[in-house]
């Protein structure tokens, strides 16, 4: 079966008039040096500031309200993933996409669930960042290649009869989501506008009390609700 997740490819063609602003959280200058160079270098990507530590970057994101912050793993005052949740409030709407030298796993679920929309390597190329980058800010989501497996298995379920709560169409897009399918391609394959698509994908995180897509379908699975 397909992965739940996109796996961020090389390239992602460019939302017509897309502006993606973007904080980076970063505390070696010259990797944020060049990570700023390879996102500024495109007329879709604008890199609004930097932050050097997890205060910064919480009191930056609220100020700036970026649309994504790429946030580096390790800072000097903490650790980037424990910090999302409390990133994601200090600027609601703000996507993050984390940025680490090495993960496994058992990180990218870490990830998916404090809320984050992806997980990049260092080592990957910049154009794995920039399509990431454009994945998230367009509501997907984005890990580099090899994260995903065993992914799900680690991620927490629930017990209470989510099911129970989901319309006809919200079980059609969870079914779709454990199929692998983007949001895009949810909207094709529904037959409805992009925008009511993300309306749906946001209804069922809800409903299933999962902050990503990835939590979504682990959960889905874990109380028999996709096979």
């Amino acid at each position: 079966m397909p992965s739940p997740l996109q796996t961020a490819p090389d390239t992602v063609p460019r939302t017509a008039g897309m502006h993606i602003t973007i904080l980076l959280v970063e505390d070696h200058d010259m990797v944020a040096e060049a990570i700023w160079l390879a996102l500024d270098r495109t007329d879709d990507l604008e890199v609004v500031g930097r932050s050097l530590s997890v205060k910064d970057a919480l009191a930056d994101a609220a100020r700036l309200r970026p649309a994504v912050v790429v946030l580096d793993r390790r800072l000097p005052d903490g650790d980037g993933i424990a910090a999302i949740p409390t990133l994601k409030a200090a600027a609601p709407g703000t996507r993050v996409l984390v940025l680490t030298g090495e993960a496994t796993p058992a990180v990218a679920a870490d990830v998916a669930g404090a809320g984050g929309s992806g997980l990049i390597l260092k080592v990957g190329n910049l154009g794995e960042l920039q399509a990431g980058v454009r994945l998230v800010a367009a509501g997907e989501v984005a890990y580099s290649k090899g994260l995903l497996s065993g992914a799900l298995d680690r991620l927490t379920g629930r017990t209470a009869d989510l099911g129970a709560t989901l319309t006809p169409r919200e079980r059609e897009t969870l079914g779709l989501l454990g199929d692998g399918l983007g949001t895009a391609e949810i909207s094709q394959r529904l037959g409805v506008a992009l925008n009511t698509a993300r309306n749906h994908v946001q209804r069922v995180l809800g409903k299933l009390g999962a902050r990503s897509q990835l939590e979504a379908v682990a959960v889905a699975r874990r109380e028999g609700l996709l096979r």
